[in-house]
C-alpha cells in the first residue's frame, strides 16, 4: 500500500465525531499520522493561521506534504483515492453515487439527527432536543431496514468510507438520549466497522444514556 513521504499531520479535536472519522480511517489505512490538538475552546480554530487552512473555522484538517485538506468527509475521499484500496471508494458510476449518498446522509440526517443530539449533551448546544431526538430515530429507522439485508451501506462484500463517515455520531447517540436498543442491524453493522482492523473507538462521554 502506498505511503506519504512523512506523517500525514492531522488537526483534530478528540471528542468531536468529525475527527474521529479522519483519525480512523488514517489508522484503517496504516498510514502514519502527527496528530495536533486544537484548543476549541480557546479559539485556536479563528486564528489567522487556522482559518488559512480552512476558512470555516473547523476540524479536523489534515495535510499531506503540500496538498491541504479540510472537511473530514473530503478527507475521506481524499486518503480513499491517494491511499486506499479500491472498495473504499468505488470507481464505478453506481457504486461511486452510492458512497456519496452516504456521505450526504452523514452531513444531512446523522449531523442534524444523532450528532445535534450529542451536542446538547456533551457541549451545551442549543438545540431542540424532542426535534433532534426524532429526527435520529427517523434516521435510524430507515438504517435498521436498509442494513437487515446487507452488511455495509453500500452493497458489497466490504466497507467503504461511506461506512467510516456514518459511524461514529451513530456509534455515540446514547450519549445524546438516542437508544440504540430497538435496532439490531444497527448494533450489528456498528460491531462489524469496530472489528475491522485498525479500528480504534472515540473516546466516550459518560452522559444521557450512556450516563
Amino acid at each position: 500500500m502506498k505511503q506519504p513521504a512523512q506523517p500525514i499531520k492531522l488537526h483534530r479535536f478528540t471528542l468531536s465525531g468529525h475527527s474521529h472519522r479522519a483519525e480512523v480511517f488514517l489508522s484503517l489505512l496504516g498510514l502514519p499520522v502527527d496528530a495536533l490538538d486544537v484548543d476549541l475552546l480557546g479559539g485556536q480554530q479563528k486564528t489567522p493561521a487556522y482559518l488559512a487552512m480552512n476558512a470555516f473555522g473547523q476540524v479536523p484538517v489534515i495535510q499531506d506534504g503540500d496538498v491541504t485538506v479540510a472537511d473530514s468527509n473530503a478527507i475521506l475521499v481524499y486518503l480513499a483515492r491517494r491511499y486506499g484500496a479500491a472498495h473504499w471508494l468505488p470507481d464505478d458510476p453506481a457504486g461511486a453515487a452510492q458512497v456519496q449518498r452516504w456521505l450526504s446522509v452523514a452531513a444531512g440526517q446523522v449531523a442534524y439527527g444523532p450528532c445535534a443530539a450529542r451536542l446538547i449533551t456533551v457541549f451545551k448546544m442549543n438545540f431542540n432536543a424532542d426535534e433532534v431526538i426524532a429526527r435520529a430515530h427517523a434516521l435510524f429507522g430507515i438504517l435498521e431496514q436498509e442494513l437487515a439485508s446487507r452488511p455495509w451501506l453500500v452493497a458489497g462484500d466490504a466497507p467503504t468510507i461511506a461506512d467510516v463517515a456514518n459511524y461514529t455520531y451513530i456509534a455515540h447517540a446514547p450519549e445524546g438520549n438516542v437508544s440504540l436498543q430497538p435496532y439490531p442491524a444497527i448494533r450489528a453493522w456498528l460491531a462489524r466497522v469496530e472489528a475491522l482492523p485498525g479500528f480504534f473507538p472515540m473516546p466516550k462521554t459518560a452522559i444521557g444514556l450512556a450516563a
